[in-house]
């Protein structure tokens, strides 16, 4: 009988350590390898190129700007995307799929595969000439196509969707960036 009830015991413990292995998938940001879909895939490897094209432009405000606000806005879109590139490919990487490889200024094919909000070169290289306030304005009114764009691919993400970590980040995109689209209107007005 202690025989049976060590053998017991045994298959016990085993077998709560294979159930406390089994769930270590499904919590905090480990779930970004246990489920996911197309959608999130999509989201992903859209959402990437798309955020290299904005903190490319933000960075252009460092130089280009004329207002403090306007370099600002563009020192907190830079600040924000940039980590969100980096948590996405990682995803990507952990679903074994391809990381899209975005580069610097012409690196780049803007605008060319249709996602909403993309720039094209030529507005990217007319941004890039401009300075002062022809910049400010021009920025501006780029930002807030651009974040349209951002926040339509997000409430897809979020209606299509798996992953509940790359759900909860197309929730933060979505409120972040509608957030700052209203500040960019206002920029705009005065």
């Amino acid at each position: 009988m202690k025989r049976f009830i060590g053998v017991l015991a045994l298959a016990l413990v085993a077998a709560l350590a294979l159930t406390a292995c089994g769930n270590d998938a499904g919590n905090g940001s480990s779930s970004s390898s246990s489920e996911f879909n197309d959608a999130d895939v999509t989201f992903a490897q859209s959402m990437i190129p798309h955020h290299e094209q904005a903190v490319e432009m933000a960075k252009m405000a460092a130089s280009h700007a004329s207002t403090a606000e306007v370099k600002d806005l563009a020192a907190k879109i830079e600040a924000a995307q940039g980590p969100e590139i980096k948590t996405m490919s990682v995803w990507l990487k952990a679903w074994g799929k391809d990381v899209p490889s975005g580069g610097s200024m012409g690196g780049m094919n803007h605008g060319s595969d249709g996602m909403p909000g993309m720039m094209t070169n030529a507005d990217m290289m007319s941004l890039d000439s401009s300075d002062g306030a022809a910049f400010d304005r021009m920025f501006l009114t780029m930002m807030i196509e651009h974040h349209e764009g951002a926040v339509e691919m997000a409430k897809t993400e979020q209606a299509d969707g798996k992953n509940p970590d790359a759900i909860a980040l197309a929730k933060k995109i979505e409120a972040d960036q509608t957030a700052e689209i209203a500040v960019m209107k206002d920029l705009l007005k005065s």
